[in-house]
């Protein structure tokens, strides 16, 4: 009986598989597998509209087909894409008083559909993203814009409400792509979410869009991975079409990290995989396949501890917990906070990424010149003891956890479910229970954990716990957007309906002053002094513990090149350059 159930199961999957191969052959008989790039994500793109992505699957999707006006490489230099040149003072088109900046556009750039793309489509572009109706994830970048101006055609004038120095953020890298006028124009209202446009984009880059199929499979050794599949042909409409390397891209999205790893560096099925979140022990095992290899790069997220400076447990009259109208009864004493940062040992946590992390003291890594030289991190529990000593914290009744009046130190750890922050949640359990703290941990699932619902409460902005783990990082090479969230004003609570950026609640009037200066200075040198200065205040207060500096980590086939990621855009964003080996 069992042997015939293997035999059915055996069929089945074989039954599946030649329908999926027929499939595949059926459809795309015109390209040879030289000339179609395959790119897989373990986690499936919903939808192909950059400005209301979920998440880096759904822009990096996007971005195959959208461009902006320029993008940030590697260094934080500007690259042009839509815009003729790049603005600067010399040129004139930055203002000398930092309050406007103004774009030349290509000319004759046309939509894939064949229409025109003129300053009108940026206009368009930026009202979409601001119409609070819309809902766009990429308004944060324009909030300091005051207006933008078609002067004509081919030229694009932005405005800003103050002296800006952070100019160069809107309309650049993904969240300053463009939209056409006339495909979205019926949507800019609270219809955005569901247009049609946002699974069948019509953009100015270098593939368009040829078919999204919400069921496929993909066959990967001997297992079939059901998958969504996206498959994109070059733009016709390209200003530069003949130096694509491939007649058809096709991107599928499903399975897991493992799946990604083992299709690009095991098996070769695709080309690129997307943020291969497994061991380096096991990815090391693949490439020694010599099939594919992992591209990582490090960019400015950092996995960090988050310290909550208000107390989750105590409810205001009106039922609001973590407000603050109550500081944390224990991690509001500095002494304690820095007790914690002695107590972790950083290079034991790194070792669980292997070449894919590396320990810092920095919260801002990233670019470098903004990596400050003036902070260290140690790790020495018996200055941490001493500390606690310092605060009164001590083990009275002798059951190994320190206590004061009569409370033992007991600090809630949450964090999202994933293989290495179990492990980052184990470790610092043991170097906190070895200075007399006892840790309870809480795992909760991805999306629930990130969800921006505010109705959700086991999230990281409502952070109904003590200590918290993620990473993030600031996504452009100015960290402006990414430091603002320490500053009090920022801080998520139920008035603000927990959209606030500041999870932790921390609030410095030192760094609020810092910040602010920031916002109107327009001398580079100075103001990367402010922000180094921001970040190491916030380490001097141990307001927050920065853990590992993260590495992305794609993978590649042996066969492709032309990938040259940037921190600052999605990795897609030069897949004009890709080509295979010969």
């Amino acid at each position: 009986m069992t042997e015939a159930r293997a035999n059915m199961g055996r069929a089945q999957r074989f039954f599946v598989l030649v329908i999926a191969l027929l499939f595949a052959v059926v459809s795309h008989p015109a390209h040879s597998a030289d000339r179609t790039l395959r790119l897989f994500f373990w986690q499936a793109p919903s939808i192909l509209n950059p400005h209301l992505a979920p998440g880096v699957k759904d822009q990096t999707a996007s971005r195959v087909v959208y461009e902006p006006l320029a993008s940030f490489d590697a260094e934080g230099h500007l690259v042009p894409f839509l815009a003729e040149e790049i603005p600067s003072l010399t040129n004139g088109q930055v203002a000398g008083d930092g309050r406007s900046v103004t774009w030349k556009l290509k000319p004759n750039v046309k939509w894939s559909d064949g229409v025109p793309f003129t300053a009108k489509d940026v206009v368009f572009t930026y009202a979409y993203i601001t119409n609070p109706d819309v809902g766009s994830s990429s308004i944060g970048t324009y909030k300091s814009v005051d207006k933008v101006e078609a002067l004509d055609d081919l030229t694009v004038k932005v405005t800003f409400k103050d002296v800006d120095p952070a100019w160069a953020l809107p309309f650049v890298g993904i969240q300053g792509t463009i939209l056409p006028e006339h495909i979205f124009a019926p949507y800019n209202n609270k219809a955005a979410v569901n247009a049609p446009p946002n699974l069948a984009p019509v953009g100015t880059g270098p593939y368009r869009l040829k078919e999204f199929r919400t069921e496929d499979v993909l066959l990967i050794g001997d297992d079939v991975v059901n998958t969504v599949k996206i498959i994109y042909e070059p733009n016709p409409e390209y200003r530069d079409r003949a130096r694509l390397g491939f007649d058809e891209v096709t991107l599928q999205g499903g399975g897991d990290a493992k799946t990604a790893a083992k299709a690009v560096l095991g098996t070769g099925v695709v080309d690129y995989a997307w943020n291969l979140q497994i061991g380096d022990a096991e990815l090391q095992e693949l490439e020694a396949k010599q099939i594919g290899k992992v591209a990582l790069y490090f960019s400015s997220y950092v996995e960090r501890l988050m310290l909550n400076f208000t107390d989750p447990n105590r409810e205001t009259s009106d039922g609001e917990r973590a407000s603050l109208q109550f500081p944390n009864p224990i991690l509001a004493d500095a002494k304690v906070r820095l007790a914690l940062a002695k107590a972790v040992d950083r290079n034991k946590i790194a070792a669980l990424y292997g070449r894919t992390g590396r320990p810092t003291a920095n919260l801002l890594v990233a670019p470098v010149l903004y990596n400050s030289p003036n902070t260290t991190w140690e790790f020495d529990p018996d200055k941490a003891r001493a500390l606690l000593d310092e605060a009164g914290w001590r083990d009275t009744n002798g059951d190994g956890i320190r206590d004061r009046n009569g409370v033992p130190l007991t600090l809630l750890f949450q964090t999202s479910v994933n293989p290495v922050r179990q492990k980052t949640q184990a470790i610092i359990g043991a170097d906190l229970a070895a200075i007399g703290i006892r840790v309870e941990d809480k795992q909760i699932d991805s999306s629930v954990f990130f969800s921006p619902s505010p109705d959700i409460l086991n999230t990281s902005q409502h952070f109904y716990a003590d200590l918290e783990e993620f990473a993030t990082g600031n996504k452009s090479p100015d960290p402006g957007s990414y430091m603002v969230k320490w500053t009090c004003a920022q801080a998520a609570q139920k008035s603000n309906n927990w959209s606030g950026l500041n999870e932790s609640r921390y609030c410095s009037d030192k760094y609020d002053a810092l910040f602010h200066a920031s916002e109107t200075e327009i001398d580079p040198e100075k103001r990367i002094g402010l922000f180094v200065a921001m970040n190491d205040l916030l380490i001097a207060h141990s307001a927050v513990i920065p853990i590992v500096e993260w590495a992305n980590v794609p993978g590649l086939r042996n066969d492709i090149v032309g990938f040259n990621p940037t921190p600052w855009d999605s990795e897609t964003w030069n897949i004009a350059d890709w080509r295979r080996k010969p």
